[in-house]
C-alpha cells in the first residue's frame, strides 16, 4: 500500500512468466481435448463438474491451462471476469474452454450454449477469439466440440 495525500491506494501488479519450453500448437479439437483432459481431477470427474481453460497465442501455441472452477453434480461457475483477466494478463489471442458432464451426456445444456455465446461476444470486444468449447465425458475419450459438432 502507498500513502498518496493521506489516501491509501492499493498497488496492482501484473505478472506472467512464460515457460521457455516448446509448447504445442492446437490445430484440432482432439489436440485441445488431449491436453485439457489431463487437467480434470480423475478422482472427481464422474461426480463434479469442472471448468478448464486453455489460453493460446496468435499462432495457436499453448500459453497455459487454468482450472477455473469445480462445482457440483450439475453445474460449475464460469466467472467471465476471471476468464478475461487471465487472458489479458497472458496476452492471449485465443482460448478454449472445456467442462465435463459427470453423467456422460455430451449434449450441451442451454446454460452451456449461453455461456459459449457470451464468451464469444466478450472476446470479440477484446480482439480475442473463443476457438471452441468442449464438453467432456468422464467415460473414455468421448467429447463434444461446439466447433465440430454443429447443434
Amino acid at each position: 500500500m502507498k500513502d498518496l495525500n493521506n489516501s491509501v491506494v492499493a498497488e496492482i501488479q501484473i505478472s506472467y512468466k512464460p515457460a521457455i519450453s516448446d509448447k504445442p500448437i492446437i490445430k484440432t479439437a482432439l489436440d485441445a481435448y488431449t491436453i485439457m483432459r489431463k487437467y480434470f481431477n480423475p478422482d472427481t470427474i464422474a461426480y463434479k463438474e469442472q471448468l478448464v481453460i486453455m489460453y493460446l497465442n496468435s499462432l495457436g501455441r499453448v500459453i497455459g491451462v487454468y482450472g477455473l472452477s469445480e462445482g457440483g453434480t450439475k453445474f460449475t461457475i464460469a466467472d467471465i471476469k476471471i476468464v478475461f483477466t487471465i487472458a489479458l494478463n497472458t496476452a492471449s489471442s485465443a482460448f478454449i474452454i472445456a467442462h465435463n458432464h459427470p453423467s456422460g451426456n455430451l449434449k450441451p445444456s442451454q446454460a452451456d450454449i449461453d455461456l459459449t455465446s457470451r464468451l464469444r461476444e466478450a472476446a470479440k470486444l477484446m480482439d480475442m477469439k473463443l476457438l471452441d468449447h468442449l464438453i467432456i465425458s468422464p467415460f473414455g475419450r468421448e467429447f463434444f466440440s461446439f466447433e465440430n459438432d454443429i447443434l
